[in-house]
């Protein structure tokens, strides 16, 4: 395998609203991020994955694009992004842009010309129809809505202002890799790219994603943009399989890098459910299977994975999967323990690394999230009782991970003198930058050792991975190159676990435990989590 740097990179997403606030105004911004480069620098990470910074009107957060080449005023100006370009270039530190290119917003140039002129070349660069199909909007309802100046529905999978955008339109598409080369030509580090997956749809026949156009469709984008540069591309794909993850991220095929796959994710919510109806507990064992099968059919001159447990559209994973209350820095540390030493490149979301929770949204006033509120206003409709609705909200909305981030104990934790735009979580007292960088036994500090590990160690890159018969709730694997091989052991619960079988320990290497204790005793404690080298 021919090694890139982002083989052992480890990559931090800002969602800019809820970073840092520059100016007063309430809102995270550009300026407020390089402000941080510091600490950023401190955790060691090679690159920032930033969410969409671009002129948008804001219907969902930055998502809903009005000028790919121009900054939102909330977030500030052209000549803030450049600088923050270059000051994250002086501290090795790269900048990846969220390209958000199967939609635009319903207030983009082309939209309105397609909107007002018909008979535009413009019109075809969206997609358009005479009567509605089944399809429906992953924000709820039909995804299309008809349009009373052209007297025709067009599509939107996400929210109505949101219209699609008509990837056969071979215009279309050049449009959209000059201006992915414009970005380039700004140094930045690559791409993140939103519902990539959805671009080949074909909505005639209700295929909205994976469908087969899709891949020309990259390996043109690749020939036309980054192909030839040294830029990291990563894929939003929530329907890949390892196989489907091949054909997108096999050097030979000349896509991308790599692709975010969500099935660990899935089982955040109960099997055959809607995403609203959540798993009360993690399935252990069936973590295990999907990890395990995608760490081993992904071979490394195949594919490459991406590592997470967090991003902007999921709730806080110490609050999922850990224990947020008496175990808090504990389950975070074991969480970051066990996906970190796998094979792959691993995302940290803003706050992951201070162990920030969900939020306790007591009413619907507190919600910002479009798709949460239209869920609550659909749910009432059908009688589902309130109290139930803002239950799921808690567990699954997206504003959990979008509160501002929690940078000390002053008034509204540090990230604005101003009034936020979301409410900071009443935790912050407890749980803030400030606080984890005077620990030395903090959440923070188990993350940086990571991404040292990461840099130090070959091994982690390129080693293989086998899993370890543990206990249900014990989830252990090996990584083994020639003669060496390590040990990762994770107690995904609150209760003691047995140990597996360790034969013989040559190095601790990282734990959130006393590990000689645990060897001695033949118990691991609630959320131990260690890897060792074993001895040969």
């Amino acid at each position: 395998m021919e090694q890139k740097w982002w083989h052992n990179a480890v990559i931090y997403q800002v969602y800019p609203k809820s970073f840092k606030d520059s100016n007063g105004d309430g809102i995270g911004d550009l300026k407020g991020i390089t402000s941080k480069l510091d600490y950023l620098e401190k955790l060691g990470i090679t690159a920032i994955w930033l969410s969409p910074v671009y002129k948008s009107p804001m219907d969902d957060n930055g998502y809903d694009i009005s000028d790919y080449e121009d900054i939102a005023s909330i977030f500030g100006t052209m000549e803030d992004m450049e600088e923050l370009i270059a000051e994250g270039q002086k501290r090795k530190i790269k900048i990846i842009m969220d390209l958000v290119v199967n939609h635009t917003s319903d207030e983009h140039a082309w939209f309105i010309e397609a909107r007002e002129h018909p008979d535009s070349p413009k019109r075809d660069f969206y997609i358009w129809r005479d009567e509605p199909n089944g399809i429906i909007s992953a924000f709820s309802g039909s995804a299309w809505e008809f349009d009373e100046a052209s007297g025709q529905y067009y599509l939107h999978n996400f929210s109505k202002k949101q219209p699609d955008l008509n990837w056969a339109n071979e215009e279309l598409r050049h449009q959209i890799y000059d201006m992915m080369n414009f970005w380039i030509d700004k140094g930045i580090g690559g791409f993140r790219m939103d519902v990539i997956d959805m671009i080949g749809k074909i909505p005639d026949q209700e295929i909205i994603s994976n469908g087969p156009m899709l891949h020309p469709y990259l390996k043109e984008m690749n020939q036309a943009t980054f192909g030839d540069k040294d830029l990291l591309t990563v894929g939003e794909t929530w329907g890949a399989t390892p196989e489907i993850a091949k054909q997108y991220s096999n050097p030979k095929n000349q896509e991308l890098s790599m692709v975010f796959q969500f099935e660990h994710i899935g089982l955040q919510y109960q099997p055959g459910q809607p995403k609203w109806h959540y798993a009360k507990e993690l399935d252990v064992p069936k973590l295990k299977e999907i990890f395990t099968k995608w760490q081993t059919e992904l071979g490394e001159e195949e594919g490459w994975n991406s590592l997470f447990w967090n991003n902007h559209d999921l709730p806080r994973i110490v609050s999922t999967w850990g224990d947020d209350g008496d175990y808090r820095v504990k389950s975070a540390k074991a969480l970051a323990i066990l996906l970190h030493l796998m094979k792959g490149t691993p995302y940290i979301y803003q706050g992951e690394e201070i162990g920030m929770t969900n939020y306790p949204f007591k009413t619907l006033e507190d919600v910002e999230d479009i798709e949460s509120i239209n869920y609550a206003h659909e749910a009432l409709e059908k009688g589902v009782p309130l109290e139930v609705i803002m239950d799921q909200i808690r567990h699954i909305g997206r504003d959990n991970a979008r509160t501002p981030m929690q940078w000390n104990d002053e008034a509204e934790a540090g990230f604005t003198t101003g009034r936020p735009w979301l409410a900071v979580n009443p935790n912050y007292k407890e749980i803030n930058v400030e606080a984890a960088l005077a620990d030395p036994d903090s959440i923070f500090y188990t993350y940086q050792a990571l991404i040292a590990l990461r840099k130090e160690y070959p091994w982690l890159v390129t080693a293989d991975y086998e899993l370890v018969d543990a206990a249900d709730k014990v989830f252990a694997y090996k990584r083994v190159e020639g003669e060496h091989a390590y040990l990762v052991v994770v107690n995904l619960s609150s209760q003691e676990q047995e140990l597996p079988l360790v034969n013989g320990v040559e190095e601790v290497l990282i734990a959130n435990t006393k590990v000689e204790q645990v060897l001695e005793f033949g118990k691991l404690a609630p959320w131990d989590a260690f890897c060792v080298e074993l001895a040969n």
